[in-house]
């Protein structure tokens, strides 16, 4: 049958009718809302409160917002990449798999595990987070210097944290921080030459940056000086304070640019950090203890060459894997033998336990330990193989003066929680907060569907009837 053009012209124009009718309702359903996370990598909670922290615009936001007022729990490994992905996810490492600073790679019998941190995200993390989320509903995203990103399609703009962050940087972005002068090139070797403080500053330009060209529904930045600081120094250092007085100055430069950007009075702003922080003036070196009992083998330059057992490092823990599946169960009951009740060790858990952690279960997954040995405060975990003694100064075994990386229920690991702005009640004093909350909360004030999350919306934080988180 011909059809006319008349006819033609109308099955069009129907069919573009039908396209669009979803596309409103959708917009029509998620309003024009804006939430901007900050992460200070290692802003414990106690400096909140504590009057020699130079802090004022955190502060201010607390006092026109919500707060923690205890802190923030963290999960366990209480280090950066595992909740930086819990705080995007809403779901505890046992779930997401992340459970280090990289992917922990198993090389076979007597072959040391290592951590290898240049992968993709699909190569880190097991669920969907707020951006996948996100993107599927349309909205504007973007991460600046968030780990376990690389790779991912969830971001119209991608700063990564990954080695090679320019490398692996949205190409956009990168010739427009280019252009401004944000960046001095496109070479990763001329961005690695920054200070941390220095790093900081191109990270809070590349946000106000992507704030004012395109007004993202949704955004993350990740500052790292503190965390570099503190660890250096202590956070309750000189030093310590002149990071936090800088990590302030950023904060209200990104703040600054969200004004800038006309969505200020639809701008959600979440201020929160990944751990919190403790002095480390000891250690415990649980591989040296293994060398001397031919567990295993160190080569030139202190390096493991061989080891049926070793300890990777992660601050207040230390992650046991034991190499050889044949002898596993006989490997773990030798390394409780050798280390439970010693001086500086807190105690020892087995995977049967795991779950009490939010960790996965080495049967379930490849880069789980087999055992996890935790440290008395003031003990850091050392990897270091060399010495004669279990206990040594931590400046011997080469741990830094300030550490996290203790299980998630000593007080001190307790990070920042500040929620200010759009759909934030002025005034509240939130209690028994966990990072695994910070999703889900934003889930609602976006209307993301689908997030399966383990934490749950904070309503009492919350001045609107949430759109749905789950």
């Amino acid at each position: 049958m011909r059809v006319s053009f008349r006819q033609s012209w109308w099955i069009a124009a129907a069919a573009l009718l039908a396209l669009a009718i979803p596309s409103v309702s959708r917009a029509q359903e998620t309003p024009d809302r804006h939430v901007v996370v900050v992460c200070i990598d290692g802003l414990a909670h106690f400096l909140l409160d504590d009057p020699k922290a130079p802090l004022p615009t955190l502060r201010k936001l607390a006092k026109e917002g919500a707060v923690a007022a205890e802190g923030m729990r963290v999960v366990n490994p209480s280090i950066t990449w595992p909740n930086h992905t819990t705080l995007i996810s809403g779901v505890r490492p046992e779930r997401h798999g992340v459970l280090a600073n990289g992917v922990l790679v198993r090389g076979g019998v007597g072959v040391p595990i290592v951590v290898d941190p240049r992968r993709d995200r699909q190569d880190l993390v097991r669920v969907p987070t707020l951006f996948d989320l996100a993107r599927a509903q349309g909205l504007r995203t973007a991460e600046v210097n968030w780990p376990c990103t690389r790779g991912s399609d969830a971001y119209d703009d991608s700063f990564p944290d990954v080695p090679e962050q320019v490398t692996h940087m949205t190409p956009r972005l990168r010739d427009e921080l280019i252009e401004t002068g944000v960046l001095a090139d496109a070479t990763d070797k001329s961005f690695a030459a920054n200070s941390s403080a220095g790093k900081d500053l191109i990270w809070t330009e590349t946000a106000r940056h992507i704030l004012r060209t395109r007004k993202p529904h949704l955004m993350v930045v990740h500052l790292l000086n503190c965390d570099s600081t503190h660890h250096a120094e202590g956070a309750q250092s000189p030093p310590g304070y002149t990071a936090n007085a800088y990590a302030d100055m950023c904060l209200a430069r990104i703040l600054e640019a969200i004004d800038d950007a006309g969505i200020r009075e639809r701008t959600t702003v979440v201020v929160v950090a990944d751990h919190g922080f403790t002095l480390t003036p000891m250690a415990i070196r649980p591989n040296v203890v293994f060398r001397q009992q031919g567990l295993l083998t160190v080569g030139a330059g202190g390096k493991i060459t061989e080891a049926r057992v070793h300890v990777v490092p992660e601050g207040g823990i230390g992650l046991v894997y034991c190499t050889d599946p044949a002898t596993a169960v006989e490997d773990r009951k030798r390394v409780e033998q050798l280390l439970a009740g010693q001086e500086g060790v807190a105690e020892i858990v087995f995977p049967e336990s795991f779950a009490n952690y939010g960790l996965p279960h080495p049967r379930e997954y490849a880069q789980a330990p087999d055992l996890v040995v935790v440290a008395k405060d003031g003990f850091g975990v050392s990897g270091s193989a060399e010495g004669e003694t279990l206990i040594a100064a931590g400046t011997e075994a080469r741990v830094s003066t300030g550490s996290h990386g203790f299980v998630s229920t000593e007080p001190k690991m307790n990070a920042v929680c500040v929620l200010a702005g759009s759909a934030i009640r002025p005034g509240a004093r939130l209690s028994g907060v966990e990072n695994i909350d910070i999703a889900p909360t934003i889930a609602a004030i976006l209307g993301l569907r689908e997030l399966n999350a383990d934490g749950q919306v904070l309503e009492k934080a919350l001045s609107i009837t949430p759109l749905g988180a789950r």
